[in-house]
Formats: structure tokens, sequence, C-alpha cells
């Protein structure tokens, strides 16, 4: 099954959103072999990582197979909006999250940030796509929301700050945009994902590039070979890759679809982190692990049986 306005197959689109929430997952453990090497800020290398993405999917671009033309070229200014509001999305969606990290801890910003994701977004495609999710879709929803709270939270207490739940917030709404922005482009036709991971990764680099500037470009390390190893990893696979598959991805497959798929982000990220980083395999990872791994099955099962839109 495809849809008609990309002709990207949905059931290839729920890969690409597989392996891109995967890769995501692996930004966390280079990140945190960063910070061991260098005293770099979130900030910063939130910006070298779309920065350097921003050049990575350019030169793809440039010396990369040429797609097929499309048979009525995208106006401009429909372009010019799709990067700007996409990008503006993106920025927020990962700024406040840090500074969420920083004012809540890592483990309540995100149970937050991932968890008020899916549920903003079904709220929001069923009011302005008319995208319903059903019963089991809805469960599949409510499992991966607990299998998140207990993978992120079953390690240990969590201070809650109200701060830091508002930024998590913001930085839900900025991704839950970013998402029904990309399906509803993908739904109208004419939308190109590597022009809309170029343009996206082009105004979140400039909107960073401030707080970057501030906190400084260029960090201090003991270790400068293996700080821009790590770099050149964050910017190929967990960005430029990881977001082109996504934005293909999330023009085909329903929105609330694609935010409990991208849940495979924290799964991946506690298996690299007992695998690479030493850290203990408790109960509530495996359990945590093993409901979102269900939840994420089942509702891609039912994504494929779902009958496109005339």
């Amino acid at each position: 099954m495809s849809t008609p306005a990309s002709g990207l197959p949905v059931g290839r689109g729920l890969l690409y959103l597989t392996v891109a929430g995967a890769a995501w997952g692996t930004a966390g453990a280079a990140a945190s072999l960063v910070y061991r090497t260098s005293d770099m800020s979130a900030v910063t290398l939130s910006f070298w990582r779309c920065a350097a993405g921003l050049v990575l999917l350019l030169a793809a671009r440039r010396f990369g197979p040429r797609p097929a033309a499309a048979a009525a070229p995208e106006p401009l200014r429909r372009r010019l909006l799709r990067a700007g509001a996409t990008g503006v999305g993106l920025a927020v969606f990962q700024t406040a999250y840090f500074a969420a990290v920083s004012a809540t801890g890592l483990a309540v910003a995100t149970v937050v940030t991932l968890g008020a994701g899916p549920v903003l977004i079904a709220l929001g495609a069923r009011l302005t796509l008319g995208e319903r999710l059903g019963r089991g879709g809805l469960a599949a929803v409510v499992g991966a929301l607990a299998g998140l709270g207990v993978l992120v939270l079953g390690g240990g207490a969590a201070a809650v700050r109200p701060w830091g739940v508002a930024l998590a917030l913001v930085s839900a709404a900025g991704y839950s945009a970013m998402t029904l922005l990309t399906r509803r482009w993908g739904r109208d036709g004419g939308a190109d994902a590597a022009s809309t991971s170029v343009g996206a990764f082009a105004v979140t680099t400039l909107c960073l590039l401030p707080f970057a500037l501030a906190d400084g470009l260029i960090p201090h390390t003991d270790d400068p070979a293996r700080t821009v190893w790590l770099l050149a990893y964050i910017a190929a696979v967990p960005t430029a890759l990881a977001y082109a598959l996504y934005f293909a991805g999330a023009a085909v497959v329903r929105s609330a679809t694609v935010s409990v798929i991208m849940l495979l982000e924290p799964v991946s990220a506690a298996v690299l982190a007992v695998a690479l980083l030493g850290e203990r395999l408790t109960a509530a990872t495996c359990a945590g692990t093993v409901l979102m791994l269900a939840s994420v099955t089942g509702l891609a099962l039912a994504e494929t049986r779902t009958p496109a839109p005339a």
C-alpha cells in the first residue's frame, strides 16, 4: 500500500521511521562520550549536530543520484514556508528539551517530552487531519506510554520541577507541530523529503547559532580527535540519515503512529547504556522495553492494514 501523494509505500515508511528512532537513540550515548572528553555544552552540541548534518545533506543532494522530477514543481513560497515551519519546530523541540534536562533532570524531561508528544499529536491529527486512532491504536499508545514511564523512571527517584516540566511540554509541542506539518504536506503532495530535511536543518542551525556563540563554539578537550569523530558520527547517523528517513516516513504514515514508533529512541538508548556505558540491566529496563516494543509492533501492523485516504 502506498499513499497517492508521495508514492512511498507505507511499509517502507514504517521501516524508515523504525531505523530513524533507533538511530536517534544512539545520539544520547555518543553525546555522553562527548561530554566525558570535552566541556561542550548541550546547546553547542546541538548546533554542531545540525550544522554538520546540513553539510552532509547538501553533499548528498549534490553528489548523490538526482530524484525524478515532479509533475508539478512546488512553488517557492510553499517550500520556504515548509522549511521555516519545520525548522522552527525542530529548534524548539531540541533546545527546549535540553533546557528541560538541565532544569528537572533527564528522566522527567524524557518522560514528559516523549509522553506528551503522542497525546498532542493524536489530538492534533484528529482535529486538523481527521485521523482516528481507533481502540487498538489507543491501546497501543497507552501501552507505549506506560512502557516509557517504566523504562525511564523505574531506575530510581526523580525530582519533578515545574519549570522543567513546562520546558518539556514546550519541547513536545515543537515536536508535535513538526510531525503534524510533515504529515499534512505529505498528504497534499509535492513535499520532497530531502528538501524538507535540508530546509529544516538550515533554519534550525540559524536559530541555534546565537545560543552556541554565547556558550562557546569551540570546546576544550584533551582528546580532539575522539571528539571530532564522535561529532562526525552524531552528524551523520542520528542526524542527517535519521532525520531524512524521519521526514520521508512521517509524510506517509499516520501522525499518531509516527509518534509511537519514535519512542524506540529511549529503547535503543537504554540498550546502548547497558552494552557500552556500563549501566546496570534492571527489571524496569526489561519490562519497559518489552512494553514499548510490543506497542510499536501492534501499531505498525494496524497501520499497514489501514486503507490510504483518497
